[in-house]
């Protein structure tokens, strides 16, 4: 399992490592990328996989920690899933609006076109001004889904956390005030995330109302 374990997360800081490099890459080669990291990823999560399975295997004294740090690198992978997916929609409504913007200027007029009385300048600004905002909302929604996502891998890391805490106070035989006491921060830590979730929608409805 040691083996793997490492080998998976040296892929993990590889797979960071090229992340970085999605702004600075060409649009020619961007694609290539993306594709190499989503390949990446996907073995990552095969091999965390195993790794689970490995670590149910474990002697009973290492099995907790074993399952920790598997829990961890899924954690890391899943964060990495998610800056990709976002990377990647700004890029479809960056090309989106280049794409328009270069229909727009090759558009040509007749003299009889009606169509020429518009003044161009005052269009192209408009139009320039509604792709700007509609990019910025994108933009906005993309980062208020991967704090939904983060929050709710938190949620699953703690619920995850909070049973592995009880059974190991279970083996070493804590007190019943302690178990209450970590039983009260768990709940405190749950509506504490609901209410971050909470508020978090409610800011993206009210953007979404008064801006969009």
């Amino acid at each position: 399992m040691e083996t793997l374990y490492h080998q998976t997360n040296k892929q993990i800081q590889e797979v960071q490592s090229l992340m970085g490099n999605l702004e600075k890459t060409d649009r020619q080669s961007v694609h290539l990328l993306e594709n190499e990291l989503q390949a990446r990823i996907d073995q990552i999560f095969n091999q965390l996989e195993r790794l689970e399975i490995l670590a149910s295997k474990e002697p009973p004294n290492r099995r907790q920690n074993a399952k920790l740090r598997v829990d961890q690198l899924k954690y890391d992978v899943q964060h990495l899933r998610t800056a990709l997916q976002n990377f990647q929609h700004r890029r479809y409504a960056r090309e989106a609006q280049e794409r328009e913007r270069e229909e727009l200027m090759s558009r040509t007029f007749t003299t009889n076109d009606a169509d020429t009385s518009i003044p161009i300048d005052e269009t192209l600004q408009l139009n320039t001004n509604l792709h700007n905002a509609h990019r910025g909302m994108d933009d906005l929604l993309g980062s208020g889904s991967s704090i939904l996502n983060g929050l709710r891998d938190q949620r699953s890391t703690l619920k995850g956390t909070h049973k592995k805490m009880l059974d190991v106070a279970n083996m070493l035989g804590l007190s019943n005030t302690v178990m209450r006491l970590i039983e009260r921060r768990a709940t405190q830590d749950k509506f504490i995330m609901i209410g971050g979730m909470l508020l978090t929608c409610v800011f993206i409805f009210l953007v979404i109302r008064y801006l969009g």
